[in-house]
């Protein structure tokens, strides 16, 4: 019987893994089309990092199926890495859609025509940097606690 957090960890990879495929035929179409076989830089990104998170989540789940930590400790670290991989994801995609940037850290920081707030971005990344990163500690030590 798997648990909370290897299921939604599996979940994840496959959305994941989709939409890396998905993203894939994306940057081939804008490949195609362009005069110099080229993709704008967020595409790239998109494509590459779901794939990337796909196999991370997957990482993640057998963590999670090793972790000596009780359900609710292994589903809230998940949860909160999962969540970041996806808002990461999702702003790769809306990147690629606007076309609006070859780097989002770049400042001023934009979203398309607008200009975001100085201290919104610095947030995030702060803010995905604690969660991804506690999250998967919180998963590989309650493996390693497993296995040693």
């Amino acid at each position: 019987m798997l648990t909370l957090a290897e299921k939604l960890c599996i979940t994840a990879a496959f959305i994941f893994f989709m939409t890396g495929l998905l993203t894939g035929i994306w940057k081939y179409r804008c490949m195609a089309a362009s005069a110099n076989a080229s993709a704008p830089v967020y595409v790239n990104v998109a494509h590459r990092s779901s794939l990337m998170y796909a196999f991370a989540a997957l990482l993640l789940a057998y963590f999670a199926k090793l972790s000596v930590f009780p359900e609710l400790t292994n589903t809230l670290a998940a949860v909160a890495a999962l969540a970041f991989f996806a808002f990461a994801i999702a702003t790769y995609i809306v990147h690629g859609v606007l076309d609006d940037t070859s780097n989002q850290l770049r400042k001023p920081h934009r979203l398309g025509k607008r200009r975001l707030p100085g201290w919104l971005t610095p947030l995030f990344m702060v803010s995905l940097i604690v969660a991804e990163v506690g999250g998967a500690a919180v998963l590989g030590t309650g493996a390693l606690l497993a296995i040693w």
